[in-house]
């Protein structure tokens, strides 16, 4: 059985390794960071964890070494849970958090500009709308809660000699 590379790349992607690569992504595309580094951030118990899954992203062509070992991005897809963002200038963010926003917006202009008599159409108006901002804004919490990461500390290397 042949998988599509997307599918064959999203069944491949996934666990501590989607974990590792929703990191990077998150902090950073234009950053490189080291194998302790990626450890530290995400509370692998030893670097041959983090090692593990950055080489397995390296393979699948997600991520490049550099000479020093140090890992960066270097191909962006949108599996898993990164179907759930969008990217505007160098920002990801929930989609739902700009269908909120939208919804938040047109419930305010509706407030303002139609008059509140408390008829039946207005009464529904207003419940549909106030459900639809609920369910919208506890989406973008709970997409935010479960992909929160700690930032990467990047390590200060001593040259001495």
């Amino acid at each position: 059985m042949r998988l599509d590379s997307e599918e064959e790349l999203e069944y491949k992607l996934r666990g501590k390794t989607l974990q590792v690569y929703l990191h990077l992504i998150k902090s950073g595309t234009n950053e490189s960071y080291g194998v302790r580094e990626i450890q530290r951030a995400l509370g692998f118990k030893s670097p041959s964890i983090a090692s593990y899954h950055l080489e397995k992203l390296r393979e699948l062509g997600l991520l490049t070494k550099d000479d020093k070992g140090d890992y960066r991005i270097a191909k962006e897809v949108n599996v898993g849970l990164l179907k759930l963002y969008i990217k505007i200038g160098g920002f990801r963010l929930p989609r739902f958090l700009l269908y909120a926003c939208f919804i938040t917006s047109m419930v305010f202009t509706y407030l303002l500009v139609y008059p509140q008599t408390l008829s039946l159409h207005n009464l529904f108006a207003l419940m549909v709308s106030f459900s639809s901002l609920t369910i919208l804004w506890l989406e973008t919490l709970l997409i935010l809660r479960e992909t929160r990461l700690r930032p990467i500390k990047k390590e200060v290397k001593n040259e001495s000699t």
